[in-house]
């Protein structure tokens, strides 16, 4: 990439900071712009200004507050607004994942969260799985499984890493089961030698194969419930279709609740359904 290309990319990344900043706070200054980018007041003035000349409607200067606000008209050019990311970036801040001079968001709401404990991975045995993910290579490690009282060591073919939600796996093929299985990277006590792995990932077909969960409101809820649940979960038509590998299947139903019989709870409870169910169940 040469220098022109850089510095075209720098300028719009910049716009679309404005940008953000004018959505969800509101307002923007040259400061803003000074701490987050290193630039000085000339190129944030410059900045701001270029802005405007590109979207005058969307930002106007408030002398009283010295900083410019959001126009009364505003129409995003730069950046498309999208709530999952702002409450991904609140939810790694508050945890201390993302430090507040690497984000975007400048007064961090109040904020906080059902507890989720920590999981004890050591940062050599990960680092370990994910050089033998990138070089295809088989690795002995040292775990501890819940169907044997004491650790042992084996020879695993890790291709994937996977979040259940909780809990992070190592998708691999196990040499001592001779089938591909989720080893969750916490109960590996340590890991050493490694060589060639012997099985591929296009050969883990329950990784490879993606099913579709179509996912509904509970029937027996009233209409102004189900239309809720639907606006909960983005449906269109009282549907919506979650996609899922099928090896996550399990952590997935789990997950969303779907695990068991709807008639088991109250549907106040359950609020949604699984539509294919027979489908999914034939499949797995």
């Amino acid at each position: 990439m040469d220098d022109s290309s850089n510095l075209r990319w720098g300028v719009e990344h910049k716009l679309q900071f404005i940008e953000f900043r004018l959505f969800w706070e509101g307002h923007v200054n040259r400061s803003d712009l000074i701490d987050k980018f290193g630039v000085s007041q000339n190129q944030a003035s410059g900045d701001l200004n270029r802005y405007i000349a590109l979207a005058p409607e969307n930002m106007v200067y408030d002398k009283s507050g010295k900083t410019y606000v959001r126009g009364a008209v505003f129409t995003p050019l730069f950046l498309k607004p999208n709530a999952t990311q702002y409450l991904s970036q609140v939810r790694s801040l508050a945890e201390g994942i993302v430090a507040q001079e690497d984000a975007w968001i400048g007064n961090l709401p109040a904020f906080d969260a059902t507890p989720a404990p920590a999981r004890g991975i050591d940062p050599a045995v990960l680092r370990s799985l994910i050089i033998a993910i990138r070089r295809h290579e088989a690795i002995e490690i040292f775990y501890q499984s819940m169907s044997s009282p004491d650790p042992e060591w084996r020879w695993i073919a890790p291709h994937a890493l996977a979040f259940d939600g909780f809990r992070w796996h190592a998708r691999s093929f196990c040499e001592k089961s001779g089938e591909y299985r989720d080893f969750v990277i916490s109960r590996i006590v340590e890991a050493r030698q490694t060589r060639p792995a012997g099985q591929q990932a296009t050969s883990d077909i329950a990784w490879q194969q993606v099913l579709e969960l179509e996912v509904g409101p509970h029937p027996e809820l009233s209409a102004n419930q189900r239309r809720v649940i639907e606006l909960d979960y983005g449906m269109q038509d009282g549907r919506v279709t979650i996609p899922v590998r099928r090896s996550l299947l399990y952590y997935a139903l789990k997950r969303l609740g779907l695990d068991t019989d709807p008639a088991a709870r109250n549907p106040q409870d359950q609020q949604i359904v699984l539509l294919n169910r027979e489908a999914i169940y034939a499949d797995h």
